[in-house]
């Protein structure tokens, strides 16, 4: 059965080609809203604190800081509306899911960037 569903993603669900990023980088994500019967571009710009999933069901979650709120996102990596991503910045992380992330503020929150 598993199989099955394996071959089906892979055959028929559209797959999206965007850079490679992984938890630690700051990146750019834009996909289009729909309001009314207009249709806009809108940004999400923020570090990577997780890649979950494979095939057509991976999912990436965005942290930005929205003044002294933070902002999370799960964005789909097969979603329709997702137009482009951006990577910005490459980061330096020793772990896949950095949750510990959450609870920092202020200098601790900065993540070292890898130089290429």
């Amino acid at each position: 059965m598993e199989a099955l569903i394996q071959y089906v993603e892979n055959e028929f669900v559209a797959k999206k080609e965007f850079p490679k990023f992984s938890a630690g980088d700051t990146i750019t994500v834009y996909y289009e809203i729909k309001e009314g019967e207009k249709t806009r571009t809108q940004f999400f710009k923020g570090v990577v604190i997780q890649r979950r999933g494979s095939g057509a069901t991976e999912t990436f979650t965005i942290r930005k800081m929205s003044g002294t709120v933070g902002v999370e996102r799960i964005f789909p990596v097969n979603m329709p509306a997702l137009q482009k991503v951006e990577v910005n910045k490459q980061g330096k992380v020793r772990r896949s899911r950095i949750y510990y992330f959450r609870g920092l503020t202020g200098k601790k929150a900065r993540i070292k960037e890898v130089r290429k």
